[in-house]
């Protein structure tokens, strides 16, 4: 397996694995269906996602999808899934995020599904179908994407005279005030335990943390970018303008619900995580643009983590079966709106006119006082950076950072050094893989 670039550069030397259509259901020895529909395990994390695999089901008489709810990705599913691989006893179908896909190709985890997908490439906007395309190659059917956003108590902005900070000198004048006004309160909390998270804030910046030169990649963690992104944490760290706390922790829910915590920069899929863990501030949120670098300028947004993915695992008995739920679960307008209504995320397909919950979706807009945030995020994925690059081992990137970050803040020494500390880890393991790292 040689690896020379990734997100649509990265080349994959995989056996590809081929795959008949669809039938009636599961073929008997002589060949005929047996009128049974095909079983399908799918794995993912998304709450309530089993609305939309119901929908499916009734959509459906040759298949049936059993869900199966893991623990997300960065925490310990994907090592779960890998293994289960390895043992020949993995899922049919599972859920992973963009960043992550180079990592699931090369443990040899994935089935090679273009021979059932290809042709509906311009069903998704184009770089959310690159993000599972290698050497030509299809291995996931993208799900949506997190395009960044600020989540934020409105009512006590207003209260405040503060509105939504519309650039990063605003939002550090706006975490002064907050401050003063009450000695639990702070504008946000700094999430150590998120590398997704520092990852968006670095790519809303500007940065490029991994390009390709040739057949090497070139790894930059410490570039203007990125220092400006760790030197304003930094200073708000310093001056006591941001709590230090993990996100969605026990602690960091009780600061949402009690307005102690008034904001936070997240993917559009934590709308959901917000109104289900503080429903009593229904009415109270409002949902603004990440700060900007440059004021008056073109919108820059990123994303968390990239997105989500279905993939089709390898060793499965049937992967057509499987290819065609992963292109109806992520495609049918029926199972969007209820994937975007749950916190899926912003849809990957390129036509979302016909998407109910976009539209109209009371319990959404009636917690943010009527407002339609999906117009906020919509204008925010248009905004992404698409020439980010995932670089292979984002497993290892995202322990590293977090380490590294986590160590500086404990240690009280700077973030810059703590992403150059990642830089340096990156290096390392990319070269102990055999990957080729420029000077």
């Amino acid at each position: 397996m040689a690896v020379g670039a990734a997100a649509g550069a990265l080349v994959l030397v995989l056996a590809a694995c081929s795959s008949d259509d669809p039938s009636d259901g599961p073929a008997q020895e002589d060949g005929t269906s047996s009128g049974e529909p095909v079983e399908l395990t799918f794995q993912s994390w998304v709450p309530n996602i089993d609305q939309a695999v119901d929908a499916f089901n009734a959509a459906h008489d040759d298949i049936h999808v059993e869900l199966e709810t893991i623990t997300a990705g960065p925490d310990g599913g994907y090592a779960t899934m890998i293994s289960a691989v390895e043992a020949g006893n993995a899922a049919d179908v599972a859920q992973v995020g963009y960043s992550s896909v180079a990592d699931f190709l090369l443990a040899d985890a994935l089935e090679d599904i273009t021979e059932d997908t290809a042709d509906h490439a311009d069903t998704f906007t184009a770089w959310q179908w690159q993000t599972g395309v290698f050497d030509e190659r299809v291995y996931a059917v993208p799900q949506a994407a997190g395009p960044l956003g600020m989540f934020y108590r409105e009512d006590i902005f207003t209260e405040l005279g503060l509105e939504a900070p519309e650039t990063w000198d605003q939002f550090y004048d706006a975490a002064q005030v907050v401050r003063a006004s009450d000695p639990d309160r702070y504008i946000a909390a700094f999430a150590f335990n998120q590398s997704p998270w520092m990852t968006g804030l670095a790519q809303q910046s500007g940065a490029q943390w991994f390009t390709v030169e040739g057949d090497a990649w070139q790894v930059d963690l410490t570039d203007e970018s990125t220092t400006r992104v760790a030197e304003l944490w930094q200073r708000m760290i310093d001056e006591d303008l941001v709590k230090i706390e993990a996100d969605m922790s026990s602690e960091w829910n009780a600061d949402i619900q009690n307005g102690n915590v008034l904001s936070w920069i997240s993917g559009s899929w934590a709308d959901a995580i917000v109104r289900g863990t503080a429903p009593e501030t229904a009415g109270s949120w409002g949902v603004a643009h990440v700060p900007q670098w440059e004021e008056g300028g073109e919108l820059v947004s990123a994303t968390w983590d990239g997105g989500s993915s279905s993939v089709v695992l390898r060793g499965t008995e049937h992967p057509a079966e499987a290819a065609e739920f992963a292109l109806w679960l992520n495609s049918d307008p029926e199972s969007v709106s209820i994937l975007t209504s749950v916190g899926a995320g912003w849809p990957a397909i390129a036509d979302t006119s016909q998407i109910d919950s976009l539209q109209d979706d009371p319990e959404v807009f009636d917690f943010y006082g009527g407002q339609n945030i999906w117009e906020v995020f919509a204008e925010a994925d248009a905004a992404v950076d698409t020439s980010w690059t995932w670089p292979p081992l984002v497993s290892t990137l995202y322990a590293s950072l977090t380490d590294n970050v986590s160590t500086a803040v404990e240690d009280g020494t700077d973030l810059t050094e703590a992403y150059a500390a990642t830089e340096a880890d990156m290096r390392a393991a990319l070269e102990q893989r055999g990957i080729n790292v420029a000077d």
